[in-house]
């Protein structure tokens, strides 16, 4: 948000409001900006380990823009002014975006998002068929590389073998993005490839994924935490080895992940009675649901209970994995009335199928409630609430339900729960917060112990989501789309966002080096740096 055209009218009225001559004149000078200085850090040999925040993944994935606006190469622009050398980067071939093996499209490694007017959209869907020309077995660039951003990377990853070596793609224990690093030795560690040039300076911002990568899949346990052992000892081991020639750096704390857009952009109460017709259905769901409420109300369970408005938005249902399992008590209590068969009749069924429709209410409402202010829900989720799920249709109607009536119990957040993938509880965000203040508190002994600069990235993103954060004559916040900050895949930075901090980077070595690229002016001017890349950009 620019606000210097306030002070350009303040200026203006101030020359109305003159009267004698005099009042033109100025004794004050502008202020000289001291020399930048190296302080003890000495840059001449920088090289930068991590994850996508590293690389400059953006829009949901790697280009060439992206990359040329990452956080270490904007660090080597500077660096470079009090003798920095030069600064490489596994560039990819374009600027699409997405991952070729031998001419076949990646699963999973798609072109990037762009902006379509109203919200994020695939490149293809604005401008029609993309081909990505970036592959990882036919054109791969030659290192060495001084950015060794990997996306997707693990702390533990940095010290493994073979996790660029292409032969172990298929058993998914390696990286494509790394096997487009390693050229000659495929089984080369990504520390070693930092080592191997003699850093004099390295940036290290690592363990994101560690807990990032459990939140994405909403904690549903298919992608764990890592451990916080094996995470104590990678952090030890790659800030030891990289000082261990007498290297200077700075390293960066893992931010918490319910600050990011990706979480907190889908509300909990996202369904519109005024919409898709969905008014004149709220009887209907109120009286399958009213009569799970009964049996919810009877075993004291009123926090399960659904009602859904006309009027109003309202409430996704979700699955709750810390609710206590009651699907056999839901259909019993529906076998033992008398009364549930002429129910059943109501929705187009025979007086027979009661006993089957209570044994697929009980598992499918077993662990349900209405969502929440504090629940999350994951950014993907906005794609399928309302929709028909393909799997509980074809569930349903293998057990005789007319396909109307299947279709009826299969829509996502309405009539049937969320699954876990699509949701963090408050007990789910506690757990992943709490690993992540343990995570922080092991990197920052590791750099207090090695003298390194730390970069509270924690903080500045929460003070991103909790009002935002003002760099010259912006406003950036964690707002998707319109935040500035964050890109349209609610994760990464924009390079606006990039370009931001970079600039704390630079405070925290002028901290601790005394350097002084905040005193003399070498700031990145963030207005200078997009919020989004156009669909045209190849």
């Amino acid at each position: 948000m620019k606000i210097r055209y306030i002070a350009l009218w303040a200026v203006f009225f101030g020359f109305v409001a003159c009267n004698d001559e005099e009042d033109f004149e100025t004794t004050e000078e502008v202020e000289a900006k001291p020399e930048l200085v190296t302080g003890s850090a000495d840059f001449s040999t920088y090289v930068s380990l991590g994850n996508s925040l590293t690389a400059g993944f953006t829009d949901n994935a790697l280009f060439v823009a992206g990359q040329e606006n990452s956080i270490p190469n904007l660090l080597s622009t500077k660096f470079a002014l009090v003798g920095g050398g030069a600064f490489s980067q596994p560039l990819m071939n374009d600027n699409i975006g997405g991952l070729l093996v031998g001419g076949t499209q990646l699963e999973g490694f798609n072109p990037r998002l762009v902006f379509n007017g109203s919200g994020p959209a695939a490149l293809a869907d604005v401008i029609g068929e993309v081909a990505p020309t970036t592959d990882i077995i036919l054109n791969n660039p030659t290192g060495p590389f001084n950015n060794l951003g990997v996306p997707g990377a693990k702390s533990f990853h940095l010290l493994a073998p073979g996790y660029g070596n292409a032969a172990n793609l298929a058993a998914m224990l390696a990286n494509p993005y790394y096997v487009r690093m390693t050229g000659t030795t495929p089984d080369a560690r990504v520390l070693e490839l930092a080592m191997a040039q003699s850093p004099s300076f390295f940036s290290l911002w690592i363990g994101n994924n560690d807990v990032l990568g459990h939140a994405l899949s909403g904690a549903d346990g298919t992608n764990p935490m890592t451990e916080q052992a094996t995470f104590d000892l990678a952090i030890n081991t790659l800030v030891t080895t990289l000082t261990s020639a007498g290297a200077k750096g700075v390293i960066g704390n893992i931010p918490f992940v319910t600050d990011i857009p990706h979480f907190t952009t889908v509300p909990h109460n996202p369904i519109n009675p005024a919409e898709n017709g969905f008014a004149a259905q709220v009887p209907t769901l109120n009286t399958v649901y009213g009569a799970l409420n009964q049996v919810y109300t009877a075993l004291g369970e009123t926090n399960r209970i659904v009602v859904f408005s006309d009027s109003t938005n309202n409430a996704v249902v979700i699955k709750d994995e810390a609710l206590i399992d009651i699907s056999a008590q839901i259909t019993g209590a529906f076998n033992a009335n008398p009364g549930f068969p002429v129910f059943v009749t109501q929705l187009g069924l025979p007086e027979a199928a009661a006993p089957l429709v209570a044994s697929l209410l009980g598992t499918a409402y077993g662990q349900s409630r209405a969502a929440t202010e504090n629940d999350l829900l994951v950014l993907p989720s906005s794609n399928i609430i309302g929709k028909v799920n393909e799997a509980s249709f074809a569930a349903f109607s293998a057990a005789n339900l007319p396909p109307e009536v299947a279709g009826q119990f299969s829509v996502e957040g309405v009539t049937l729960p969320l699954a876990d993938k699509w949701v963090l509880t408050p007990e789910e965000q506690e757990e992943i917060n709490n690993v992540t203040i343990n995570f922080n508190s092991t990197i920052a002994s590791a750099a207090a112990a090695a003298g390194l600069a730390e970069v509270n990235a924690n903080q500045l993103l929460q003070n991103l989501a909790n009002g935002g954060v003002t760099d010259g004559d912006y406003i950036l916040t964690s707002k998707l789309v319109t935040g500035g900050a964050f890109s349209l895949d609610g994760v990464h930075l924009t390079a606006r966002g990039y370009a931001l901090m970079a600039n704390e980077f630079m405070k925290a070595i002028d901290a601790t080096y005394e350097t002084n690229f905040e005193a003399s002016g070498s700031f990145f001017d963030i207005g200078k740096y997009p919020t989004n890349y156009s669909p045209t950009l190849q």
